[in-house]
């Protein structure tokens, strides 16, 4: 009777112990190739918003690309990005992220080394609705902040929905309030990082 009660429970302790250790195992082997991939992920986010063309979607060429052009420096808690052209540097690229709908917007944004001319945007996370506000990862919407003029801004507004007064972009029908998000967090960010690197 012990016998047949403690089977059981030697049984699933083995179980447990064989799964867990072949998770772990898996784990262990994998968290490099999770990490190249995020890494490539990065790097491909960054060369889109400066408006580098990469050959092919090959995580090998990504990074030769990436390495060519781009450069890093870390500013207290955020890593900003650059690119130069004759030591020079003509543009730059940040974090940008804030509160919409449904969770946290999270991408990049890049602007001239003039600070001038918004370069482009990507998103890297967000929680938003498939077919409504998730079009905010659309190429459409995207695209069309790019060559935006930084210079004629007043209180901060660089990004202004159609057909308000001085609209410069095209907001997501039926998103409304993921629009107005995305166009919040975009000018807060770029206005701090403007002001940050004027101010240093």
């Amino acid at each position: 009777m012990n016998k047949s009660f403690s089977f059981p429970i030697i049984f699933m302790v083995v179980i447990t112990a064989v799964f867990t250790l072949i998770l772990a195992y898996l784990n262990y082997t994998t968290v490099d190739v999770i990490a190249y991939n995020e890494e490539t992920d990065l790097r491909k986010t960054l060369l889109y918003v400066f408006d580098i063309d990469i050959p092919s979607e090959e995580p090998e060429e990504i990074e030769k690309v990436f390495n060519e052009y781009v450069g890093e420096e870390e500013v207290g808690d955020d890593t900003i990005y650059y690119v130069k052209e004759n030591d020079e540097i003509t543009g730059y690229a940040f974090p940008v992220d804030g509160t919409a709908l449904w969770g946290t917007v999270q991408g990049y944004a890049a602007i001239s080394g003039d600070y001038k001319q918004l370069l482009g945007i990507d998103f890297v996370s967000h929680s938003e609705t498939p077919g409504l506000g998730g079009r905010i990862s659309e190429e459409w919407f995207k695209e069309q902040f790019r060559g935006l003029d930084l210079e004629d801004v007043q209180d901060g507004q660089y990004i202004v929905y159609r057909p308000a007064p001085g609209g410069n972009v095209d907001a997501i029908a039926g998103a409304t309030q993921t629009s107005n998000s995305v166009s919040k967090l975009l000018n807060e960010d770029i206005y701090e990082f403007i002001n940050r690197r004027k101010g240093e």
